[in-house]
């Protein structure tokens, strides 16, 4: 079987015992401050097992795209250097909501192994948790009793509270796991040894290819276990391990998953796969971080320097690095991957053959840029060891520079100093490391407590923002929460005409009334189905009701640019082209801000254009249409845009404005109609990445104060040219004439610099076979330079001092003839950090050339003193 049919018949035996197949959440996700990545295909299941939210369907079935690169699920360091530990994933999965529990899913997984797959039952076999005294756990005799219908007693086997006791993360959902192993080695080495012995001990081929995860706790952040309400099945199957062992290959790199990659890379690299350890390393890595970033960005997330953005950068960088180190790639070559990629798995996936033209441009950017900063950080590490030519060991601070302010990995630097005989000193590094570190987490400390229950509540918070701004609520319940050594309050009500943060618009602020009292909302989030209201205060006791009050100020200038915002995405489609996609927003109550997919900068015609087809619209006063319970067919009917890498449930809410015009699937507030916008201008438009653009704008009265500012300045730059007819000739002229003095000056500049280095050699005083040159001059470092290398020419064997000064700041200017560098081992870099301290400075460079700065002038005259004494 192939790897689609696999994945076909998975889905098709649990759709014909009831299950409903849904598709994968996007690998991203946006509401759970707990997870960056959909780590486990139970993830967009965790309200339904905390009981926060009530299930659709009983049972469930899907193929969900996992990421495990990050927090106690981190995979990343493995990839490539094993046959088996992937970045991204695909997790079989399927769910029961309170219906069916242990019975039928160890009887169905046993099913579809042996029966639909046919894999040969003696090679299987099945741990069950053996209990845990530190959580009052027995073990888990149920779960043994049952297998033992199926395997024998030595093929049923107790594992740990590690090996089989599923937790999610620190907090959250869990309970006890039956795991399924098979034994993939041929039968010569399976008579040698039981595979009972290699079940869990990393063995690369008696590995785990299904869990059954029986979930009947909730882990709170004390450390406690608690009952859930009803108990769970959630059970994940390794896509990649299953096909493995069906295709019967001993690597899932082997499989049609993973290998039309690998032959893509062999192509590319005239390398042959199987040849040399590590190049093989290099090819997984290259594959499997491929399928990564592909998917990432496709789901709407760009590599960045922040948080899930940050990730995605830092597994694609690692790509280049292993394939700039040791396939040889000097040019981008993993977006040349890309359409062997889409070829196998977009119709699985189909927004992968959606964003092709965006991913493959966004993975050939950022490889350009990396390997730029190969580039430079292997200048430094040069230019570090001329500068120092004796040591044994590269100091840890310097390759922690390397890595910190350029980005250099530091397996790479350990490389580079292998390659020329030294070591790194990993211990500074590690230092460096670890106060990075302990700055970032006194920046980021969050310390949520438990949640306070005011009374039972197993709903989602009711939204009544739609249609009004204040309300009558209860509280159901509330936590503190420490940020930045400050307390905060996390209250949740029953219901609430706040709207919590989401697609891209802020939460609210207002107030809670109580008992005659103000208390401040300064932000409204969404956790878990659940609408946060952020408050630096609390009453001491809360009463059965509060009122809950929207700031309506803020509230109408947020919705005046959200619906900008769908004006704007409208108004770029129809200027730019239909390949224009929304790739994130901001809306609050100042401006707007709107990424979208485009790989040129927009003209000053193309931003005159949306500006007119969006103020056009807000003239129109077009009315809201609003349909708050559509199905998703229904929606695509009408012609809504959808958002890629947005999850959106059974049911969706679509707003319109002229809807051959505007139609999105959109959650936000908006106007009753575009005329309360008032009008609409751009403030800025630029790029942020590789084809993706950002245009910035303000509506209403901040648009009219953007306009009258953009007057202002004009007439203040009419005033300074005096009021001419023609402002724009009038100014070009000028620049003209600057630019044309400009290039004289210049030109008298070089000539000066030129009548100088002919002084100046005149000057040179033989000490000890050296030609001695030392002068004090008012001029920048540039023009020192230039100096040095125009003088380099006349004077044979020049050892040149320039003690210079520029606006307060003086300078040094070393340069030393390559052939007393190579006879007498002198060495410009070294001697000129010596003589910065008579400035109160520092300095390094090259042998022959170096330069230095400080912050006391009155020492210029000692550096050439020095200098001079140095020769004799």
């Amino acid at each position: 079987m192939n790897a689609n049919d696999i994945r076909t018949a998975f889905l098709k035996f649990f759709e014909d015992r009831g299950h409903r197949v849904v598709p994968s959440a996007p690998m991203v996700v946006k509401n759970d401050p707990t997870l960056m990545f959909v780590n486990a295909g139970m993830n967009q299941f965790k309200d339904v097992f905390l009981g926060n939210y009530p299930a659709l369907h009983p049972r469930v079935a899907n193929s969900q795209k996992c990421l495990r690169v990050s927090g106690k699920h981190n995979d990343l360091e493995e990839v490539g250097h094993d046959t088996y530990h992937h970045t991204m994933f695909e997790m079989l999965g399927n769910w029961s909501f309170g219906d069916y529990f242990k019975e039928e899913a160890i009887a169905w997984a046993w099913e579809l192994l042996t029966g639909v797959f046919r894999l040969d039952k003696d090679r299987l076999y099945a741990t069950v948790f053996e209990g845990s005294a530190e959580d009052g756990l027995a073990a888990d005799m149920e779960s043994r009793d049952i297998w033992h219908k199926y395997l024998s007693e030595d093929r049923v086997l107790f594992g740990s509270k590690k090996d089989n006791f599923w937790e999610m993360g620190d907090t959250g959902p869990c309970g006890p796991c039956s795991e399924i192993h098979i034994d993939l080695r041929d039968n010569r080495e399976r008579s040698k040894t039981a595979g009972a012995g290699l079940v869990n001990k990393e063995h690369p081929l008696v590995i785990e290819i299904w869990n059954l995860v029986f979930i009947e706790f909730n882990r709170l952040s004390e450390g406690s276990l608690k009952s859930l309400p009803a108990k769970h099945v959630d059970t994940g199957m390794g896509f990649e391990r299953l096909c493995m062992a069906l295709q019967k290959k001993t690597s899932n790199y082997d499989t049609d998953v993973l290998r039309p990659l690998i032959g893509k890379l062999e192509e590319l690299s005239g390398l042959t796969y199987g040849q040399s350890r590590e190049a093989d390393v290099a090819m997984r890595v290259v594959a499997d971080h491929l399928r990564a970033v592909s998917f990432s960005i496709a789901d709407g997330e760009l590599p960045s320097n922040n948080k899930a953005g940050y990730v995605i950068r830092r597994i694609l960088r690692r790509a280049v690095r292993y394939g700039y180190t040791f396939l040889h790639f000097h040019e981008p070559f993993v977006h040349r991957l890309l359409p062997v990629l889409v070829e196998n798995m977009g119709d699985a996936f189909p927004e992968l053959r959606a964003q092709q033209a965006l991913i493959e441009k966004v993975i050939a950017e950022e490889e350009m840029t990396f390997l730029r900063t190969l580039s430079l950080g292997i200048q430094k590490f040069e230019q570090y060891i001329s500068e120092h030519p004796g040591g044994h060991q590269i100091d840890g601070k310097f390759a922690f520079e390397l890595f910190d302010t350029y980005g250099f990995p530091i397996d790479l630097t350990t490389l580079m100093a292998r390659e020329i005989g030294r070591t790194v000193d990993m211990e500074g590094f590690r230092q460096g490391m670890e106060a990075q570190r302990s700055r970032s987490r006194a920046a980021a400390v969050t310390e949520p407590a438990d949640w306070v229950e005011l009374r039972p509540w197993r709903e989602e918070t009711r939204f009544l923002g739609y249609d009004r701004l204040e309300a009558e609520a209860s509280v159901v319940r509330y936590r503190s929460l420490v940020q930045k050594g400050k307390t905060m309050y996390q209250v949740v009500l029953d219901q609430t005409p706040f709207y919590a943060e989401a697609g891209g618009q802020v939460g609210d602020r207002g107030q809670f009334l109580v008992n005659g009292r103000a208390y401040p909302v300064v932000d409204t989030l969404f956790e878990n189905n659940m609408v946060l209201h952020l408050m630096p205060g609390i009453p001491d006791q809360w009463p059965e009701k509060v009122c809950a009050r929207v700031d309506a100020v803020k509230r109408r200038l947020i919705a005046n640019n959200h619906t900008a915002t769908h004006l704007l995405h409208s108004a770029l489609k129809k200027t730019l082209g239909s390949h224009v996609q929304q790739k994130g927003s901001l809306v609050d109550d100042r401006r707007l801000r709107f990424d979208f997919s485009h790989f040129g900068k927009m003209t000053p015609e193309e931003i005159r254009t949306v500006e007119k087809l969006v103020n056009e619209k807000i003239r129109e006063n077009t009315g809201l249409e609003e349909h708050r319970r559509l199905s998703m067919p229904e929606a695509e009917k009408m012609g809504a845009t959808a958002l890629f890498g947005e999850k959106y449930g059974e049911e969706v809410r679509v707003v319109a404005f002229d809807k051959d015009f505007s139609a999105e699937l959109c959650g936000g507030t908006h106007v009753e109609a575009t005329g309360q916008i008032g009008l609409f201008a751009i403030d800025s438009e630029g790029g942020i990445a590789a084809g993706i653009r950002r245009v910035e704008a303000v509506t209403g009265r901040a648009a009219e104060e953007l306009v009258y500012a953009r007057i202002d300045e004009l007439e203040a730059l009419r005033e300074t040219l005096r009021h001419p007819k023609d402002s724009v000739r009038t100014l070009r002229q000028l620049l003209d004439e600057h630019e044309t003095m400009k290039k004289e000056l210049e030109s008298l500049q070089k000539l000066r610099i030129r009548q100088m280095a002919v002084e100046l050699a005149q000057q040179a005083e033989e000490i000890n076979g050296v030609n001695f040159v030392g002068t004090r001059l008012n001029i920048d470092a540039k023009k020192a330079k230039d100096l040095a290398f125009g003088l380099k020419g006349l004077v044979k064997d020049l050892f040149l001092v320039i003690a210079h000064l520029d606006a307060g700041k003086p300078g040094i200017t070393l340069m030393i003839d390559e052939t007393l560098v190579r006879e007498k081992g002198l060495h410009a870099g070294k001697l000129v950090q010596q003589l910065a301290a008579r400035i109160g400075g520092g300095g390094g460079g090259q042998p022959f050339f170096a330069t230095a700065g400080g912050k006391d002038p009155s020492g210029l005259d000692k550096v050439l003193q020095e200098s001079r004494e140095l020769l004799r």
